[in-house]
């Protein structure tokens, strides 16, 4: 019997959107270290107010501790992920103009970053789907879809600092829950823990195929050597769950973001368009 999940080959969008929807810091100006506030915690050393600079921004805009932030206290800088939109907004929606150089447009600048990173994660999900077999039936919607984040992407400034991104939002992720109930139909009696909390859970050896995991706080669960394949793990909190061991092979909705702040081995199985973070135990 074919796998659901497989890549449907030429009739799908695998191209490049994996390498566009992700972060090329080279071509920021440093958004992810200015826009979001941060609290004194076990995942950042300091307080930061939204829309301040950390202190660890250097002036063309790198990380002053880019190779040591787990050290130094910053563990939550090295799980975000922006899916491209620093670059987007920095280099075509401002055409190129730092908010250093052009003060006038750091503040539209600040509001558009949370706006566009919304959108391009969209995006991620949207083209994801696009490579599942099963969800062919839905390759129209799927493709609408795509079609109307990617305009959504190219508003000026002042279009994307007013648009309300939750109606949109809510449009597209209709359409992605009918993709998982497409792929997770052939899995027998699936759990349905959609927004559960299952902090510190017990799940080692589970077999959690096919489980609808949306939105489900994993926070410190036990999943080593649990069965995730065709789960649907979208917007699920992975902070310090244990993976070792787990299949993940399949998981549907699965971002770097989520492994990167989980913890696992070389034993985890991984989708091949992932990668094992460095942080893991070998």
């Amino acid at each position: 019997m074919p796998d659901p999940s497989a890549p449907a080959g030429a009739a799908t969008t695998e191209g490049d959107f994996r390498t566009r929807l992700r972060a090329d810091c080279a071509s920021c100006f440093g958004l992810c270290c200015v826009v979001p506030a941060f609290s004194a915690s076990a995942d950042f050393a300091v307080d930061k107010p939204a829309r301040t600079p950390c202190r660890n921004l250097l002036a063309d805009f790198g990380c002053g501790i880019h190779d040591r932030l787990r050290d130094k206290g910053f563990p939550g800088c090295t799980v975000y992920d922006c899916f491209g939109a620093g670059q987007q907004v920095c280099q075509v929606t401002f055409a190129g103009t730092d908010w250093r150089g052009a003060p006038d447009t750091a503040e539209r600048m600040f509001t558009v970053f949370p706006v566009m990173r919304e959108l391009h994660e969209l995006l991620w999900y949207v083209n994801e789907a696009l490579t599942l077999r099963a969800a062919r039936p839905a390759h129209p919607e799927l493709t609408a879809a795509r079609e109307e984040t990617e305009r959504l992407t190219l508003l000026g400034p002042d279009a994307l600092a007013e648009l309300d991104v939750r109606p949109h939002w809510q449009s597209v992720n209709a359409v992605l829950s009918r993709v998982s109930e497409l792929v997770r139909r052939g899995v027998r009696r699936p759990a349905e823990l959609r927004g559960a909390d299952l902090i510190g859970r017990d799940f080692h050896k589970a077999d959690l195929r096919g489980a609808n995991l949306r939105g489900a706080f994993l926070i410190g669960a036990d999943l080593r050597r649990a069965d995730l394949r065709l789960a649907d793990v979208v917007g699920a909190d992975t902070r310090g769950a244990d993976l070792r061991g787990a299949d993940l092979s399949t998981s549907l909705f699965l971002i770097q973001s989520q492994l990167d702040a989980a913890r696992g081995d070389g034993t985890t199985k991984l989708p091949p368009a992932l990668a094992r973070p460095a942080h893991w135990a070998s």
